[in-house]
């Protein structure tokens, strides 16, 4: 990738912090289908996006409201924390092309 090319996709991306987009690499395999996700991050090296939320906690009050042990005897509703969520890094000279949503 070209110095000015490099530079022109860290500028657009830059600009999109917050959005949806998708980006597609330069890699084979599943990667060349893109990566889609909120973009959180983007430098000259790397960009950084949000491809999977993970669960918030069943209860803003931890313990209190969802006591620890077999299922049985949890509240009902009461789930305990199953996802973390994922961070996708890209490096920038692996881009290949980006998509963004349209902007009214």
């Amino acid at each position: 990738m070209t110095g000015v090319f490099q530079k022109d996709i860290v500028d657009s991306l830059r600009c999109l912090v917050g959005q949806t987009v998708t980006i597609y690499t330069t890699s084979g395999g599943c990667s060349g289908s893109g990566f889609t996700g909120v973009l959180i991050y983007a430098d000259d090296c790397v960009v950084k996006l949000i491809s999977r939320i993970g669960t918030p906690p069943s209860c803003s009050l931890g313990s209190a409201c969802c006591p620890p042990g077999p299922a049985p005897y949890r509240p009902y509703g009461c789930e305990p924390f199953v996802g973390l969520g994922s961070v996708t890094i890209i490096p920038i000279a692996r881009i290949a092309s980006f998509v963004q949503n349209a902007i009214g």
